[in-house]
């Protein structure tokens, strides 16, 4: 991706003046009226080989453009304080505000690039720090950020002649020091370590733009000219976030109509008889596996879905029954508060993650965003389709971290629901159980079953895939929840002792 940046491209003074006095004009213009209209924040990464020209580029648009609504930053060491906490959070704190453009050098692309080049990270903590970006830059762009990342080049011919050239210079010999040259050592090992985290982290919502450093005029109207391009563009697009779409990409219905629901075998049963003799036995597992040692290491998180009436609290009962009460907590979703509203969706799960040692169980879960909003239109279509890579990182980051994610989705037919409904009906302690919104919501069957495919399909991950349970007979379907969950506690606690 770096053959156009070395073929040395050149601007001569009188085109570039030329050039330069308008395209200063426009991006002041530009400038103004970002700040004037206070709908988004520009924020600008500059990454790239030493002496390619990126502090030249920060000095020259602080030049170009009113410096008091530019905010630069450079990244040194993480001082202690920086430290202490997670490692995005310096950046977090340095993002700009709506109307500003903020320019980031050594950003969060040069500690993983660098440190991966000098083996002080290793490939796997590169991909970590690399999915850790490709999430953290989607949240920015979805919120309305504008992100331009742009990779200054050389070639390492191209290297080597520019860093002799600033050392000859006295008013710029301060600028190269032993580290440049470190790193031209290492030139084609951190072009093959760059390479390919550019390629990922190129994407739709925030691409790379690669600037040929060679020449010092090219490589300005290069980036000013993209700046300002870029900035027009979003000024011109209507209100709200420019980068989402008016529509999601379509989700694909199988032709013949089979799905993961309407296959599921709802005929089985387990006898009454064989269902005592082994709840008592799994609840007996249950009950070990939560006292385990290696449970000490670990966090589980139950997360129970399904159709109205499919037994959702009943499972959790006999889950709950085998369990110390001080180990576990039962957390009932329902329509959020004023408090959650004003927070990002997530946020509300994210503030029952259990220390160690402890199980959570959400009847209902942060998939109401995929399932109830989209169905009822409480969110738009892009929200919902982008809710499902981030639940995934979610997920990834409780996984990582310790946690034993198992998610359930209780199936019943819909011949079961409407006898049960109509049971609650006429079961006067049971009559708290049944609202007008269920009814409701089974007018809506066939949209709840295509969501609850599409939720499968995109969520459904090796580390927290989903069990489908066919739950038209309760016995069977809290046997298997109980069997399923035991038996993933075993496992990792296996794991980890072989692991050790």
């Amino acid at each position: 991706m770096f053959e156009s940046a070395e073929l040395e491209h050149t601007v001569d003074k009188k085109t570039y003046v030329k050039q330069e006095t308008q395209l200063r004009a426009d991006l002041l213009d530009a400038q103004y009226d970002l700040w004037q209209a206070v709908r988004f924040p520009v924020v600008v990464l500059f990454n790239g080989l030493d002496g390619a020209g990126k502090g030249e580029m920060v000095n020259l648009l602080n030049a170009w453009m009113d410096p008091r609504h530019i905010e630069t930053h450079a990244f040194p060491p993480p001082s202690e304080e920086e430290r202490e906490r997670p490692g995005m959070w310096r950046f977090w704190r340095a993002l700009p505000a709506k109307g500003k453009i903020g320019i980031f050098v050594g950003n969060w692309y040069t500690d993983p690039i660098v440190g991966r080049v000098r083996d002080v990270i290793g490939a796997p903590a590169l991909a970590q720090s690399v999915d850790d970006i490709l999430c953290f830059e989607r949240m920015l762009t979805d919120e309305g950020v504008l992100v331009l990342k742009y990779w200054f080049h050389l070639s390492k011919k191209g290297q080597m002649k520019r860093l002799r050239m600033l050392e000859k210079d006295p008013r710029t010999r301060w600028r190269v020091t032993p580290h440049d040259w470190a790193l031209y050592a290492e030139y084609d090992r951190y072009i093959g370590v760059a390479e390919p985290v550019l390629r990922r982290t190129s994407t739709g919502n925030a691409p790379w733009t690669v600037v040929d450093g060679s020449d010092a005029r090219c490589r300005a109207l290069t980036v000013g000219q993209h700046l300002l391009a870029n900035i027009r563009k979003h000024l011109d697009a209507p209100p709200g976030d420019p980068h989402r779409p008016a529509t999601a990409p379509p989700l694909i219905r199988a032709i013949d109509n089979r799905n993961l629901l309407n296959t599921l075998d709802m005929g089985q049963k387990l006898p009454r008889s064989q269902y005592r003799e082994q709840l008592e036995a799994q609840q007996a597992r249950l009950n070990q596996l939560s006292r385990h040692p290696a449970f000490r290491k670990h966090s589980v998180f139950l997360v129970f879905e399904g159709n109205d009436a499919a037994g959702k609290g009943g499972t959790i009962r006999r889950v709950t029954a085998a369990l110390d009460a001080r180990d576990y907590r039962i957390i009932p979703i329902a329509a959020p508060t004023e408090e959650e509203r004003a927070q990002p969706y997530l946020w509300r799960f994210w503030r029952h993650v259990p220390r160690r040692h402890r199980m959570v169980i959400f009847d209902r879960s942060w998939y109401g965003r995929v399932l109830v909003e989209r169905v009822e239109g409480y969110c738009s279509e892009a929200d919902w389709m982008r809710a499902y890579s981030e639940i995934n990182d979610f997920e990834e980051q409780l996984v990582r971290h310790g946690a034993i994610v198992l998610k359930f989705w209780l199936a019943i037919s819909a011949e079961e629901q409407l006898r049960r409904f109509k049971e609650r009906e006429n079961t006067r302690f049971k009559r708290f159980k049944i609202t007008e919104e269920d009814w409701r919501n089974r007018d809506k069957w066939p949209l709840y079953e295509q969501a609850v495919c599409d939720m499968v399909d995109r969520t459904s991950t090796e580390i927290a895939p989903w069990h489908l349970i066919a739950a038209n007979d309760k016995n069977l379907a809290r046997i298997r929840v109980l069997r399923t969950v035991a038996d993933q506690m075993e496992a990792t606690f296996r794991k980890k002792k072989h692991q050790a």
